[in-house]
């Protein structure tokens, strides 16, 4: 799973704790990786993820999101995915939970039967 991939990567570059779900009881900042759709030719795999830094302030929640995409433009550095761009980033506060929050959505492609 893409997800798994990306996660345990995020969890090696990043301070923050990297989770597929929001926590129970989150820590002050932390990343969501969180995939939005796939396709598949020829046995190549790509999914959108949209991966959320949140933050006690956005100012932290925006920094985190540099982090992020940092991290991210380094993702193809996997030996099961072939790229990584960035499709957007932009201020995504989470008015429910009232917490603060950046997202930055990225098209990966990657190898379908690699493992995590």
């Amino acid at each position: 799973m893409i997800e798994l991939i990306v996660k345990d990567w995020l969890a090696q570059k990043l301070a923050a704790p990297v989770c597929l779900e929001v926590p129970a009881g989150p820590p002050a900042s932390f990343v969501v990786v969180e995939k939005t759709g796939s396709g598949r030719k020829d046995h190549i795999a790509s999914a959108t993820l949209a991966v959320q830094s949140y933050a006690d302030t956005l100012y932290k929640a925006a920094l985190l999101n540099e982090e992020v995409k940092a991290a991210m433009d380094r993702l193809p550095e996997h030996p099961a995915v072939s790229a990584a761009r960035l499709n957007s980033d932009y201020p995504f506060n989470d008015t429910a939970a009232k917490r603060r929050r950046y997202q930055a959505v990225y098209d990966v492609t990657y190898h379908e039967n690699a493992a995590p």
